[in-house]
């Protein structure tokens, strides 16, 4: 059996200056909402952790474009993180632990990081 995705956690990414966690309690079949809630923002925040290396995929330029840029209300964000939270309770990924957490931080000054349960990684 494949291990399945529990949650999503994103902060500073694009539209979402403030962090989020959308919890998956079943197989992701659609994200659905109005137009302008961020749904294509969490479709490309999943697609960015699992290791996209094209900014135009990620309708952006540089990494900076992926940082929250600021609103009226909000000032603009020094780093942006997903991170994917997978069940691993059937052993999918070789690895000791009932949760695996792939995530990914870009910051303004262009630095990236990659983590594997909150473990600097590199990108393979």
């Amino acid at each position: 059996m494949a291990s399945s995705l529990k949650r999503i956690e994103l902060s500073g990414f694009k539209s979402f200056a403030k962090a989020a966690k959308f919890d998956f309690d079943s197989p992701i079949v659609a994200i659905v909402g109005p137009n302008g809630s961020g749904k294509s923002n969490v479709v490309e925040g999943i697609r960015w952790v699992l290791g996209e290396q094209s900014f135009k995929s990620l309708r952006g330029h540089k990494g900076e474009d992926l940082i929250f840029n600021g609103s009226h209300s909000t000032p603009r964000l020094s780093k942006a993180s997903v991170t994917a939270v997978f069940d691993n309770s059937h052993k999918t990924f070789p690895v000791d632990f009932d949760e695996v957490a792939i995530g990914r931080r870009v910051y303004r000054d262009g630095k990236g990081e990659y983590l594997l349960n909150d473990s600097e990684v590199r990108l393979k």
